[in-house]
């Protein structure tokens, strides 16, 4: 079994380049089956999510060409829904964008079939703001058995306005994707902002679409009759950024992060300031700094422009090396993201959670021991906890990082941690009940 053993106590030191956007990725690939014409995105992050997207396309009947490790170009010139293999549905229950490809098969196809969305496990995976969306376009979607069916009325689904109850970045995703090709107009309210969501419009737009408004709460979208192909650059990965700056403010030390858009990450620097975290910013750079000691914060997660969900968990292993008493609130998820909170605690944290919050008293130092991944951005906690950490730290169960993370091990050793990942046996005796049971 595959761990990163990391000796902690080493301050981070150098520049780090962050990859494309994993949340832009996982929209974008799903996106291109639209396309008819060669597709080329470029600053693509080489991440598992990535990777079995690329493979679920080629099933469909997708050409797939790696130029090199960033780009791909993709021909969804032949795409179709004829007789999928058994082994395409294998790799849509592993991960979260699975239910992208609804969207994009309605609007290509006028039908769609795709299996319930996978990924980490914290909580209930909603879709009904998904089915509100689609069916306002005019389809009749069927959720049984562990799949998604839907099809469009006449084939085709037709422009109408959509509101969404709650501010939802999956079905605001998915709306936009489906409506691209609609007939006729529409709008959207009450939707996402996220610096991801108005990639994926540049990117329709850059094939042909008719997007507006995103990055307001209202998006228009006056449908195309289909898509052409072109060339695209993702955007740098915001939370990707966020942990390095995170992993600085947690181990101490001075890292250059290069390939950003600092306004993105204007929620994350302002939290890391009042924690006593020097931020500089450039043109497409910024320098964190952290020499002194840590001050406690209060952080609540909400939409953006506020403060992401998926930078929650690294946020709470820094403060629990903040002397004082901080809360972290979890206010986008209704599932328990703080199944990471025993983990931090096996190393010394002083953390109590209640409800929706978490309660922390700082401590000097956290002690390094062996904790596993719970999630994608619960693993990278567990990372910043090991380079703070007194002692050895291993993290198993490494395969919900690399799911979110281009060559981490790599980029935090170019740093100066003592980060390796190894693979050892798994001993039976380590073995609890509900994992002889899992499956």
């Amino acid at each position: 079994m595959e761990k990163y053993v990391i000796q902690g106590g080493n301050p981070l030191h150098g520049e780090v380049e962050i990859s494309g956007a994993k949340n832009a990725a996982v929209a974008i690939i799903p996106a291109a089956i639209m396309v008819k014409g060669v597709c080329r995105l470029e600053n693509l992050p080489a991440i598992s999510d990535t990777d079995t997207l690329l493979h679920i396309l080629s099933y469909m009947g997708a050409k797939v060409t790696m130029i090199n490790r960033s780009t791909v170009e993709l021909d969804c010139t032949h795409v179709n829904m004829d007789a999928l293999p058994e082994r395409m549905w294998d790799l849509t229950r592993r991960i979260r964008a699975s239910y992208y490809l609804i969207g994009a098969m309605l609007g290509r196809f006028g039908q769609a079939c795709s299996t319930m969305p996978g990924g980490c496990n914290f909580g209930d995976r909603p879709i009904d703001q998904h089915i509100k969306g689609l069916t306002a376009l005019g389809a009749t979607v069927d959720v049984s058995g562990g799949f998604i069916r839907a099809s469009a009325k006449e084939g085709r689904l037709k422009g109408a306005p959509v509101y969404f109850d709650k501010v939802s970045v999956g079905a605001t995703i998915n709306i936009m994707i489906a409506a691209a090709t609609a007939d006729g107009m529409t709008v959207i309210g009450n939707v996402a902002r996220e610096p991801h969501i108005v990639d994926l419009a540049n990117f329709l737009n850059s094939m042909g679409a008719d997007v507006r408004g995103a990055g307001t709460d209202s998006i228009k979208i006056r449908g195309v009759k289909h898509l052409h192909g072109g060339t695209y650059t993702l955007i740098p990965d915001q939370i990707e950024a966020g942990t390095y700056m995170a992993a600085v403010a947690a181990a101490g030390g001075s890292v250059r992060l290069s390939n950003v858009i600092p306004k993105h990450l204007e929620c994350i620097s302002s939290k890391l300031r009042e924690m006593n975290v020097q931020i500089e910013e450039g043109d497409d750079h910024v320098i964190v700094r952290r020499d002194g000691p840590l001050h406690h914060t209060n952080i609540k997660t909400k939409p953006y422009p506020g403060f992401p969900t998926d930078m929650q968990p690294q946020m709470t292993a820094v403060l629990c090396c903040a002397p004082g008493r901080s809360v972290v609130t979890e206010a986008v998820w209704n599932g328990s993201r703080f199944k990471y909170v025993g983990e931090l605690k096996k190393m010394g944290a002083h953390i109590e959670v209640e409800d929706q919050s978490a309660f922390l008293e700082g401590v000097d130092r956290l002690t390094g021991s062996v904790v596993r991944a719970c999630d994608l951005r619960a693993g990278a906690a567990m990372v910043i906890a090991g380079l703070a950490a007194d002692g050895v730290t291993k993290i198993e169960d490494i395969n919900y990082i690399e799911r979110g993370y281009q060559n981490l091990v790599g980029k935090f050793r170019a740093l100066g941690a003592d980060i390796r990942c190894v693979d050892e046996p798994e001993e039976e005796d380590d073995l609890l009940p509900e994992d002889l049971n899992a499956g």
